[in-house]
């Protein structure tokens, strides 16, 4: 059965008419009490003491039926002829007329000062409910707590039975941030609804101003089905504007079936211009935060930049900060290789099995990194339902709803690229721009490592180039001059003793002391070989040269060696110079009784350490061996330390890479 509704103003009227009935009988019996001490007519007066309240609280029309009650009851009572509705004297009819027309203007008069109280007492409501929003938004509480207060301020207000806050989205729906009811139902939170049919939110959008709808009862959309099926009868709705735009709707409804009040909108707006400076002040500080964690991602990203961490480790660093800072489900970074395949050098959001770093493959298209690689320019891809199926089998299985790819540029040339997707929508309208932010700085990386592998490899060839000419001129003086001069002794050595026995001694001892000189002259010669490279080292290995080393030192030497039997021939060389520069300066300077040379492979990296008990006190810039051997050592990705406080001896530590570094970025790149 439909449900009956009464309108308001009958049962206000009815209200105000049986209580003027009321009052008309207390003040009857009054005027009953009165009349044998009183004339008659004054006592007409006393009625307005019942047409008076009713036209303060029931309004003018409840009190203009209770003075008509009250002249039918005085003259059918109190007036000659009793009992009928006749007059019988002119003064009577007039004091009636007199009456009527007193009840009027201070019924008028009543209703006046019933209004002006109301206003104020609406105006003080008003300011009031004001004052509490505005101070809300001054102390910078959360969005949602001023969305819940503005919302129930303005239902009660308004007089509504129920109200609701939503904010315009992007995809043309409407989202509920806050809802108030005095009534057992709720309007929908939170859900989003389509702007289809009829409905305060569609028309406050299409006209950017305040709209008033009365019924849906035949009005089709979501928004009209849920306003239905609450009973709503009636709603006013105004705009939220934020920057120029509408952002949101304020709406509220009754079930009542009586109209708004005609200030309905006024009211409203102005907690919608409370609203708009939440939104901004929260937006503000949001962009303030979001901008505080974005430099501070930068400069952590910069400083690993500055500190020359390897690229591997900045740009894993850069694709896990940008996760953080665009909300991305999964980033990943690729350097471009010339034969149109991609290595990915950094990822975030996926576990190693669906993508592991250093893994090489064509990229798939249409993605937004293949676009990267092909044009050198930024790409955003938002996809809906309809084009979903379109995308590469993993970009489907993963769900993805948006990505934005910007290319990372390398002195002048496309190096590679950075990719974030998400699978919940669209991207923030500035995320190229933070994706740019970031392939700055992972170029910079990138080129210092470039710059840094080049001339790593380029000191790598000179060192190499000098052990080259170094051995060369050690075998040509082994092979060569000293074979030679060993010829030429023993060649001497024969013709003395097949001089004929008449010869001279002095000629004989003359022959004699050149054979011994050209001894000296080999051993000296051997001598000056061992410098330019010892020969032992290239037969040998590193063990026996070290060994070598320590039993040719002045200086007691425990040698600790725990390593495989060769290794490549520049790192030999290094760690048989850094050993024996080391114990020349135990021997010449350190003053020591003992020293200790220890040797280790760990981590495919040869480990070094050359401990003496002597004075310290070393200066490296004035230790001129030392510059040439860390230049050695850093041609080949070491590194090597000094450690000589005065008077507590001193340690040399070396380390030396034995297999080349995995995840370096390669110089030949698209």
């Amino acid at each position: 059965m439909a449900r009956r509704w009464v309108r308001p103003s009958v049962v206000r009227w009815s209200r105000g008419l049986l209580s003027g009935v009321a009052l008309v009988g207390a003040v009857t019996g009054v005027i009953a009490l009165l009349e044998p001490q009183v004339p008659v007519v004054p006592l007409l007066v006393l009625y307005l003491l019942a047409v008076l309240p009713v036209a303060i609280a029931w309004g003018a029309g409840p009190a203009i039926l209770t003075s008509l009650v009250s002249i039918v009851t005085f003259e059918v009572l109190f007036l000659a002829p009793v009992g009928s509705l006749g007059v019988a004297a002119r003064e009577q009819a007039g004091a009636l007329g007199a009456f009527l027309l007193t009840t009027v203007l201070v019924t008028a008069l009543a209703v006046r000062l019933r209004r002006a109280a109301v206003e104020s007492a609406r105006l003080t409501d008003e300011q009031s409910a004001l004052r509490r929003v505005a101070t809300l938004v001054a102390q910078a509480v959360p969005r949602s707590t001023i969305f819940e207060a503005v919302t129930r301020e303005v239902g009660i207000l308004s007089g509504a039975d129920l109200a609701r806050m939503e904010r315009y989205d992007a995809d043309g729906t409407v989202t509920g941030v806050a809802t108030w009811s005095r009534v057992p139902e709720q309007l929908s939170m939170g859900t989003r609804l389509n702007l289809d049919g009829i409905g305060v939110a569609r028309e406050v959008r299409r006209r950017g101003g305040p709209v008033r709808l009365d019924g849906f009862a035949d009005a089709i959309g979501e928004i009209a089905a849920e306003s239905r099926a609450l009973g709503i009868r009636s709603s006013v709705g105004c705009p939220i504007t934020v920057a120029g735009g509408v952002w949101g709707v304020i709406a509220a409804s009754t079930r009542s079936g009586e109209p708004f009040a005609a200030n309905a909108e006024s009211q409203i707006a102005n907690f919608t211009g409370l609203v708009a400076t939440a939104v901004e002040n929260a937006e503000a500080r949001a962009q303030l935060h979001h901008l505080a964690e974005e430099q501070s991602a930068l400069r952590r990203v910069a400083t690993l930049v500055a500190h020359g961490a390897t690229p591997g480790l900045v740009l894993a660093a850069v694709a896990e900060e940008l996760s953080q800072l665009t909300d991305a489900d999964i980033t990943g970074i690729f350097r471009f290789e010339s034969d149109g395949s991609a290595t990915l050098m950094g990822v975030h959001g996926v576990n190693e099995d669906e993508m592991r770093v250093g893994h090489r493959r064509v990229l798939d298209a249409p993605s937004a990194i293949a676009s990267v690689q092909a044009t050198g320019e930024s790409v955003r891809y938002d996809v809906d339902d309809s084009t979903l199926q379109q995308l590469p089998e993993l970009l489907r299985r993963w769900g993805i709803r948006s990505a934005v790819a910007s290319p990372i540029i390398v002195e002048a040339r496309s190096w590679g690229g950075i990719s974030v997707a998400s699978r919940r929508g669209p991207f923030a309208p500035d995320t190229e721009q933070r994706l740019a932010e970031f392939t700055d700085i992972a170029a910079t990386a990138i080129a210092n490592a470039e710059a840094h592998t080049k001339l790593t490899q380029s000191r790598a060839r000179v060192v190499t180039t000098a052990d080259e000419t170094r051995r060369r001129i050690e075998r040509d003086l082994h092979d060569g001059a000293q074979q030679r001069l060993v010829s030429l002794a023993l060649k001497l050595r024969l013709a003395l003793e097949t001089l004929p026995t008449d010869i001279p001694p002095e000629s004989r001892t003359a022959l004699s002391e050149v054979a011994d000189e050209l001894v000296e002259v080999q051993d000296e010669l051997r001598e000056i070989s061992l410098g330019i490279h010892p020969s032992i080292l290239s037969e040998g290995g590193l063990g026996p040269a070290l060994r070598t080393l320590a039993r040719r030192s002045a200086v007691p030497i425990e040698m600790r060696l725990e390593t495989i039997s060769r290794y490549p021939p520049p790192v030999e060389v290094a760690a048989y110079y850094i050993v024996s520069e080391a114990l020349t300066n135990v021997t010449k300077h350190a003053q020591a009784k003992y020293a200790e040379v220890a040797v280790e492979e760990r981590d495919d990296t040869l480990r070094l350490s050359v401990r003496d008990d002597g004075i310290g006190g070393a200066e490296q810039h004035r230790w001129s061996g030392l510059v040439g051997l860390r230049d050695r050592v850093e041609a080949l990705g070491g590194s090597i330390d000094v450690l000589s406080p005065s008077g507590q001896g001193t340690v040399i530590r070396a380390s030396l890479p034995v297999a080349p570094a995995v995840g370096e970025p390669s110089s030949a790149s698209a």
